[in-house]
């Protein structure tokens, strides 16, 4: 591992199979990558769901989906793998049975973290270092993994905000009537999908309520499923609007391009928010490893509101951020 592996004209798969929040600060690889071998092809595993993201993102040359690979018998699971004609394979989100079949399928370079123990029998080049007692952000701490390809520093969030600056989105033939208006346009996020600690929806629906009185579109988003168990709660107003469920992600992504502002805790579309360029106001909290030192978005018009105390992470008892709806509305309305 002292001497750097020339990846010229090689291709090399990123394999981050979880959720968009996590895809999206593992771009920033992908974008070196691209800068140190221009000529190399350049592959994202992942979960199907995510495609639209990471389609969004130039330096990534295809997509291709675990879903797809998951749906085959294991024996063709491994053909399908060979027929990548992969030259590096880097497992940036650990799966044992992936870097079972990816070592059995003959990938020559195979790069994984030393803290599983499965990677000391299927990967050939492991990095030791620890994600859960590090103080590092997590889109830093996937740049240890490029330490065999000659990444010698890990790169500062400045740096990593740049390499965001190449996301542009696609379907931009997609256009959503309502945001013909000159309000303020802001996007409420409420739930997570457990990803998070959440805001309880009563001070989403106060929040919603000032913004309404104070000149502002307001937006409530979420998959159709979280929809269901809010939108009972969400006020009628003219300037309050449930978008939840109507988008697919790829439309999202171009409506969020078009606002100005999201609301949410530590989840995917905050990190979408963030990464278009909008202000993003992320809703924390401060224990590990939950911590926004860790997880917060990556972006220039990023605000981050912590909640210091402690809870018992372990219990079954549900919390929720504490927050005040006064100190988001301040972040929200405040001008630049």
């Amino acid at each position: 591992m002292d001497k750097p592996i020339d990846l010229s004209n090689k291709t090399i798969i990123i394999s981050r199979t979880d959720s968009i929040g996590d895809v999206i600060l593992t771009l920033p690889m992908c974008a070196w990558i691209k800068e140190q071998f221009p000529t190399c092809k350049l592959l994202f595993l992942g979960k199907k769901y995510t495609k639209p993201v990471v389609d969004c993102f130039k330096a990534v040359d295809d997509f291709l989906t675990l879903d797809s690979l998951d749906e085959l018998p294991v024996p063709a699971r491994i053909q399908k793998i060979k027929s990548w004609k992969a030259d590096v394979f880097i497992h940036v989100f650990p799966n044992k049975e992936l870097a079972k079949m990816v070592k059995k399928a003959g990938v020559p370079i195979r790069v994984g973290t030393s803290h599983r123990s499965y990677h000391l029998l299927t990967c050939n080049y492991k990095v030791n270092f620890s994600r859960k007692s590090a103080n590092e952000h997590e889109s830093q701490l996937n740049f240890h993994l490029l330490k065999p390809i000659g990444c010698k520093v890990l790169p500062g969030l400045d740096e990593l905000s740049a390499y965001f600056e190449r996301f542009k989105p696609n379907n931009q033939e997609f256009i959503f009537e309502k945001l013909n208006t000159n309000l303020k346009k802001v996007v409420l996020h409420p739930k997570s999908k457990g990803s998070a600690l959440e805001w309880e929806m009563d001070n989403f629906v106060k929040l919603a309520k000032q913004l309404a009185n104070q000149d502002c579109l307001v937006f409530f988003s979420g998959t159709e499923q979280e929809g269901a168990s809010f939108r009972g709660k969400i006020p009628t107003n003219k300037n309050i609007i449930d978008i939840s469920g109507k988008f697919s992600l790829d439309e999202f992504i171009v409506f969020l391009n078009q606002v100005d502002a999201l609301v949410a805790c530590s989840t995917g579309p905050l990190h979408l928010a963030a990464i278009l360029g909008k202000k993003a106001i992320g809703l924390y909290t401060e224990q590990r490893p939950m911590h926004p030192g860790r997880w917060k978005p990556v972006g220039k018009h990023v605000e981050i509101i912590s909640d210091s105390s402690k809870f018992n992470a372990k219990s079954n008892e549900k919390h929720y951020l504490n927050i005040s709806v006064n100190e988001v509305l301040n972040k929200v309305i405040k001008r630049e």
